[in-house]
């Protein structure tokens, strides 16, 4: 029921904002191949062709002369655990041995030789969080993850581009957000994914997120930021279409003594037939969230 109602969805996305999207498959297809005979593989939602034996249509390398970035991706690191490097080491959970530890991880921070610039009360906040993980961690509530960490979480994402509008979808507890590209506009009010405005440089598809609210985090080591926080996103896809090269510049004024700056790779999930599968988290969080309030039965 959950697939059906995101695929009702995005039909409707498509079909009110995005135009001549309507044309454009919405599944992670392979980049654009040459020579006859060979076709991308195609996936759930992938415009039928008419004709028994008909090839598919081959995915365009550009919309409205822009790089075609429709497809399903997924980031490949340990930066949910950590944006920062950090070795491997044991969590509060001895009964689960290797199984939940964290993995070494290099850091993503390509300034600040790699750290985070907090402020002394930032810095504060970042340890108070790690003392009360992980349920401390909005991840850990099925909150929505907030930007940038949704891009960099264990799930894939699926970019649904058309000729206006740009959509993103998240596995992870099924969260979504509307890139606007034509009509740049305030939110009405700060959310866990913020507001995003995009627009074009060249290539590069840059995407301006405000209006957050203070409550998400970076990772699972506790990196917070507050209600000022601004991110600038940059998607470029490489040579060969195969991966997205993403930079995120983190602004906080109210955490953070300067601004810095995050990258790392995006991958093609490439799989025939690869869609988003249901996450629905809020089943699994509940115990967390309300165990406490069950009536205790008498023993």
């Amino acid at each position: 029921m959950r697939n059906r109602l995101t695929c009702a969805f995005v039909a409707a996305f498509i079909a009110v904002a995005l135009g001549a999207a309507g044309i454009v498959t919405i599944t992670a297809q392979q980049p654009a191949r040459q020579g006859r005979g060979t076709t991308p593989a195609q996936g759930r939602g992938a415009t039928p062709t008419r004709g028994r034996g008909a090839a598919p249509a081959a995915r365009p390398d550009r919309i409205a002369g822009h790089p075609n970035l429709n497809g399903i991706w997924q980031a490949i690191n340990s930066a949910n655990w950590n944006l920062e490097s950090h070795s491997a080491s044991a969590t509060a959970f001895p009964q689960l041995g290797a199984i939940f530890a964290v993995p070494a991880g290099q850091s993503v921070i390509v300034d600040n030789n790699g750290a985070i610039p907090y402020t002394p009360e930032g810095l504060k906040k970042r340890q108070e969080n790690q003392a009360g993980w992980p349920k401390s961690d909005p991840e850990a509530k099925c909150y929505m993850p907030g930007l940038p960490r949704a891009t960099y979480m264990p799930y894939p994402f699926q970019i649904v581009q058309g000729e206006r509008d740009i959509l993103f979808i998240y596995e992870y507890a099924g969260g979504n957000r509307t890139v606007h590209m034509t009509s740049h506009t305030e939110s009405p009010v700060d959310s866990w994914m913020g507001w995003s405005n995009g627009r074009w440089e060249g290539d590069t598809l840059v995407i301006e997120v405000k209006s957050f609210n203070d409550q998400s985090w970076f990772d699972r080591a506790g990196n917070h930021h507050s209600d000022a926080l601004t991110v600038t996103e940059r998607y470029v896809l490489a040579p060969g279409g195969n991966n997205i090269n993403y930079e995120a510049r983190i602004e906080d004024p109210k955490t953070f003594t300067r601004p810095w700056t995050i990258r790392m790779p995006l991958y093609r999930r490439a799989e025939p037939n690869v869609q988003l599968l249901e996450y629905n988290c809020v089943e699994f969080s509940e115990e967390l969230l309300y165990g406490d309030l069950k009536k205790k039965t008498s023993g």
